[in-house]
């Protein structure tokens, strides 16, 4: 292996290793919503909270997302 392609290694997980969380970070956010809107449904006795929930935990799976590679780009 060349010096040059085992630099490029190295980078490659070094950007894995930042980057790799985000792929759970807006499902997670997501069903973690949905769970909460649920436990609300139920004690409330409504029917549309999930999917507020729901929502909101997209919003903020967006936001996060833009957080952190908002921070790698400065």
């Amino acid at each position: 292996m060349s010096r040059a392609n085992k630099g490029s290694d190295t980078e490659f997980w070094r950007l894995m290793r930042r980057y790799a969380p985000l792929i759970g970070v807006m499902p997670g956010c997501i069903v973690a919503g949905y769970f909460i809107g649920a436990a609300l449904d139920r004690l409330l006795s409504t029917r549309l909270l999930s999917l507020v929930f729901m929502g909101l935990g997209f919003v903020a799976g967006i936001v996060e997302v833009i957080r952190v590679l908002g921070r790698d780009s400065e």
